[in-house]
């Protein structure tokens, strides 16, 4: 797997649950990284960011900025 530089990782070994910081990225692509444990790294989770339709959120509308129809 890619590794790029600022990426944490984290040991899925329960006992030992050690995580790395990368601080210099590989362009090589392969399986993931050990610990010094012997297990298998893998990488933090990250939720996905949606930008592409940000701009169709719109205000939501006023409530308090309605007409009374008593006048």
């Amino acid at each position: 797997m890619v590794m790029q530089p600022g990426e944490r990782w984290h040991c899925i070994n329960l006992a030992c649950r050690c995580i790395i910081v990368v601080e210099t990225g590989t362009s090589q692509e392969g399986v993931n990284p050990r610990c010094s444990c012997g297990s298998i790294m893998k990488k933090d989770y990250k939720p996905p960011v949606f930008s592409y339709l940000d701009f169709l959120k719109f205000d939501p509308p006023l409530v308090g900025a309605e007409k009374s129809d008593q006048e």
